[in-house]
């Protein structure tokens, strides 16, 4: 793993957690970029250093990103997303030197970090950069994501601005396919709001797959103590599988 800034705010160098896959390619790799959970507030790119790692294996250049967040930062959501946009964007930069096909960039994304990811496919504006690289991604994987950003609890984060940057408000035709893994019993993002989202992806002719995890509760997806877990390891294959019909990996 190695870390490479993709953007730096004032005295703040935001970074990419960067996973290379082993070996040459007969061409440009896909790659997937992840955004870690923590309701905007907290968390740590590590969490998804085991989903970067399998796909790294599978042939695809993953990485895992900071952004600023409130306890660190003094941020809004609106600054998660705009370093998400950058963090999309800086891949396709720099695809050439990184080995990657420009058109075959994912992103993916738990809890905040999927309302993240789902903001960089759904919402305009709100770059950091010059917009002249596109910061859409080419297909989602989302892990309980916050999709409606105007529940109730999520206020402060969103400071009276919620629908500006709610994913599900700003459902329409030519959205990236979708894969979403949601507990049935999350109490922090409903499910009802990610069923919600996928009648509406797939109302406006978008390919959005739901994946439910009956009894299944926020967060549920991680690897967890180091030994592995059923959820994940359940979440992974339907990714591999979601990503090979997308041709991003054999």
């Amino acid at each position: 793993m190695e870390q490479i800034t993709y953007k730096s705010v004032g005295a703040t160098d935001l970074k990419l957690h960067l996973f290379r896959p082993a070996g040459a390619a007969a061409g440009r790799r896909a790659a997937i970029v992840f955004f870690f959970g923590g309701g905007w507030t907290t968390g740590s790119p590590g969490s998804f250093y085991p989903h970067c790692r399998h796909l790294a294996e599978r042939g695809m250049l993953a990485a895992t990103v900071e952004y600023r967040v409130r306890d660190r930062h003094g941020t809004t959501a609106f600054e998660c997303v705009a370093d998400g946009k950058s963090a999309v964007s800086w891949l396709r930069a720099h695809a050439v030197e990184l080995g990657v096909d420009p058109q075959r960039i994912a992103a993916g994304g738990g809890s905040a970090g999927g309302h993240v990811a789902a903001c960089a496919a759904t919402i305009t504006g709100f770059e950091d950069e010059d917009g002249a690289v596109s910061s859409r991604p080419d297909a989602l994987v989302l892990f309980n994501p916050a999709v409606d950003a105007t529940l109730a609890m999520f206020e402060d984060r969103f400071i009276g601005r919620a629908p500006e940057i709610s994913p599900v408000h700003h459902v329409k035709p030519g959205l990236p396919p979708t894969i979403i893994f949601h507990g049935t019993e999350d109490k922090i993002v409903p499910y009802e709001n990610v069923e919600r989202f996928t009648r509406l992806m797939t109302a406006a002719g978008n390919h959005c797959e739901l994946m439910p995890f009956p009894g299944k509760e926020h967060g549920f997806y991680h690897y967890g103590d180091g030994t592995g877990s059923e959820p994940y390891h359940a979440t992974i294959a339907a990714t591999d599988q979601f990503l090979s019909a997308l041709g991003f990996i054999s």
